[in-house]
């Protein structure tokens, strides 16, 4: 009705001829728009897509770190996730761009033994991959404590270098402190292979790639010079919970002339692939499946199936990790492509969060609805009760007749009511209503409330 038919009518409220879906609106949009939300917001902070680009840092050219790395890069392309991968000075840096917010890096190739106290709480590790020896070669025979190299020149690794890290630890546990009688020379690899050879070295540490097998067997051809037995291996894995004991059985490097002669006793940090904590999920799995195809096989120190191993050392081993070598991929990824199985695995965890919001919404929203719309029909029985009490105020004809008026107009807004059919008798109730106020204030039953109550 108008403006000017709610003014003559002071007992009329509202005009209420909304139709059945806009109460299925009002009540149903907000609770929709809520869950929509809350569904969008679980899923950007607990379960974002997969990236499609990831960064690893992994060693220098001559490394074997660098081939592992082009290994996994090939391997993650085939399920759309592009890798790339940085050279670097070795592990030390890996680590360092680990730490540094500021460089984009997600995850490297990291050896043990080169924390040294660095608080690493904001990574973890998705498993060792394979072993870094580390393997000392000296002129002489007969010696297997690094404490009898005291006062004599070691090759230890040049500055910065993991190895030189390394060694520096398993000599101050000997006894051997930077800056006494000891010659240290910041020399590993080629060169210092060459001062031992050259007797400008009494002994030199080799660890990692350093001690590749054409390098170790070079070495034993020359004419006084061996390799340490470290005959107190096991002491090491003590002292040192990143070590591991190794041997290098005999005839393993030149099964002709049995070189070694016999068993060689070494010790060996692990390589593991250590990641910042925000790395997804899905990703995860795939750089250790790539680990596995990588890593998998036998080699000169290891047997197959030996690596990728969830035993890590300096850090945590990541949850995501730990399930996989546990169980495996999950089965989404296991039966459906990379990126099916990850827009499933979301959908999947939406429904979680929807779940728990619907539950509760659906058991109030049918009250909230069957209140909307009985709502519409109460509202006017306080009209209804106001034009009876002025009937029975005993009103002059003419304020009778106004009564009458905005009574017709009621009637005539609640004829035009849409109602839902589930509510048909409330509807016909209130009709029946008015008509007993009309009999009121004409004191006989008219037509409309005939009509209304037949």
């Amino acid at each position: 009705m108008s403006d000017r038919h709610q003014q003559d009518f002071p007992h009329r409220r509202h005009n209420h001829t909304a139709t059945w879906w806009h109460d299925l609106l009002l009540v149903w949009g907000p609770a929709t728009v809520l869950v929509a939300l809350a569904v969008g917001l679980f899923i950007w902070l607990v379960d974002p897509a997969p990236p499609k680009v990831i960064v690893m840092s992994a060693g220098p050219q001559e490394s074997s770190l660098l081939p592992a790395a082009e290994a996994y890069r090939q391997i993650l392309a085939r399920n759309g996730i592009t890798l790339k991968v940085l050279t670097s000075d070795g592990s030390v840096q890996n680590l360092q761009r680990l730490l540094d917010p500021k460089q984009h890096v997600d995850l490297a190739l990291v050896q043990g033994g080169i924390t040294n106290g660095v608080d690493t709480s904001s990574l973890m590790s998705l498993g060792s991959v394979f072993y870094a020896p580390v393997v000392v070669f000296y002129r002489g025979k007969g010696i297997d404590r690094l404490s009898e190299f005291a006062g004599k020149r070691i090759a230890i690794g040049r500055e910065g270098s993991g190895t030189r890290r390394l060694s520096l630890a398993l000599l101050r546990a000997n006894g051997i402190e930077p800056g006494d009688a000891t010659t240290l020379l910041p020399f590993d690899g080629e060169q210092a292979a060459k001062l031992v050879v050259e007797g400008n070295a009494d002994a030199a540490i080799f660890n990692g790639d350093s001690a590749s097998r054409a390098m170790m067997l070079r070495l034993l051809r020359v004419p006084g010079v061996s390799v340490m037995d470290f005959s107190e291996a096991a002491a090491y894995t003590r002292l040192f919970p990143y070590l591991n004991e190794i041997d290098l059985p005999p005839g393993v490097l030149d099964l002709g002339r049995k070189i070694p002669p016999e068993t060689v006793h070494l010790v060996s940090p692990t390589v593991e692939i250590v990641a910042r904590s925000s790395l997804h999920p899905a990703v995860s799995d795939l750089v250790i499946e790539a680990a596995q195809q990588v890593h998998g096989t036998a080699s000169l120190l290891q047997r197959a199936g030996e690596f990728p191993s969830p035993i890590a050392h300096e850090y945590r081993i990541s949850e995501d990790a730990a399930r996989y070598y546990r169980s495996g991929k999950s089965f989404f990824y296991r039966s459906m492509p990379f990126w099916l199985a990850s827009l499933a695995d979301r959908m999947l965890v939406v429904l979680l969060p929807a779940l728990v919001l619907l539950v509760p919404a659906l058991r109030t929203i049918p009250g909230l609805y069957r209140w909307r719309v009985r709502s519409r029909i109460y509202r006017w029985y306080g009209s209804l009760i106001a034009i009876e009490r002025g009937a029975l105020a005993k009103a002059s004809g003419a304020e009778r007749d106004a009564l009458l008026k905005e009574l017709d107009h009621i009637e005539e807004s609640i004829n035009r009511l849409k109602m839902p059919l589930a509510y048909a008798d409330a509807f016909y109730v209130l009709r029946e209503h008015v008509g007993f106020v009309r009999f009121r204030l004409t004191g006989e039953r008219r037509p409309g409330f005939d009509r209304a109550s037949g």
